[in-house]
């Protein structure tokens, strides 16, 4: 299903920090949003997922109006439509298994969500989502304990665990370090590819977006300023997304932290091959 959004506007008193973005996205495609701090990416990621609501303008996803739903058509809707945050959104003193079930409560009645009564298929699914991430072995650790970089991955399991037809991701690697930061986008890339859902994502660097979105989407002050594939990000579309220096002598470096690193050799890693992922389970 496509993710329409017409003249999407989002103001708080006389700032308008989304201003009429149309955007239409196909099923499947993994894309990137980047832009100053401050150009409405994080205000348009919460606004499809409804955490924020849309000043005027509308969101569909296929034949659901998404900008009007309430009461439980809202819940499915956050459901179907996960969201991971830069600051993880974990709970730090339950264990990393009962962050990733927490995943599950909107398909459950609310007296077995109430007394923690998890089937052994969810367990099983969430043993699974774990393995598939490369951190099975944090699955009776608090949360609280893990490195970023690892309670970035049990986020990704817990959204995993939702279902979900779309993933929102916003700015996943801002707090991580170029390795982490690696590992959790390839996880983000395996995902899009192999389940073939829709990946949204927030980020503040450039070379992780052309590395890894096959579309880019370049915010400032509210508006999308350029819409395309990485290899239309010429330096001019650049210029004109973060409004600084000049075209031609303008330095990407500024704008991100490399995450291209030496592969780690098999004795440190917890390799995958079936789930295509690359996870260091040292870190």
């Amino acid at each position: 299903m496509r993710l329409k959004l017409q003249d999407l506007t989002r103001q708080f008193g006389k700032k308008t920090a989304v201003d009429a973005v149309t955007v239409d996205i196909a099923p499947g495609q993994m894309v990137g949003v980047i832009g100053r701090s401050g150009a409405g990416k994080s205000t348009l990621l919460r606004m499809i997922n409804r955490l924020a609501d849309p000043t005027s303008g509308s969101i569909h996803f296929g034949d659901v109006e998404v900008s009007s739903l309430r009461g439980s058509a809202l819940r499915h809707w956050r459901r179907d439509c996960a969201m991971i945050f830069q600051q993880f959104n974990l709970v730090p003193r339950l264990d990393v298994m009962t962050n990733v079930l927490l995943g599950r409560l909107d398909h459950r009645s609310t007296l077995a969500s109430i007394l923690n009564l998890f089937t052994r298929e969810e367990r099983l699914l969430a043993i699974a989502a774990l393995e598939r991430l490369g951190i099975e072995q944090t699955a009776l650790q608090p949360a609280g304990t893990l490195s970023g970089g690892q309670q970035q991955r049990v986020a990704i399991a817990r959204a995993l665990m939702q279902r979900p037809k779309m993933l929102l991701a916003d700015e996943p690697i801002a707090s991580l370090d170029p390795l982490n930061a690696k590992i959790v986008m390839d996880s983000l890339r395996d995902i899009n590819r192999n389940e073939g859902i829709t990946v949204l994502t927030n980020l503040h660097t450039l070379d992780t977006a052309r590395t890894y979105c096959e579309r880019i989407i370049g915010m400032s002050q509210g508006r999308v300023v350029f819409d395309g594939t990485p290899d239309e990000l010429t330096a001019d579309a650049v210029h004109q997304i973060y409004g600084v220096g000049d075209a031609s002598t303008f330095d990407e470096g500024m704008t991100s932290t490399s995450i291209t690193v030496p592969q780690p050799t098999a004795e440190h890693t917890g390799i995958h091959p079936s789930s295509g992922v690359r996870s260091l389970a040292t870190v």
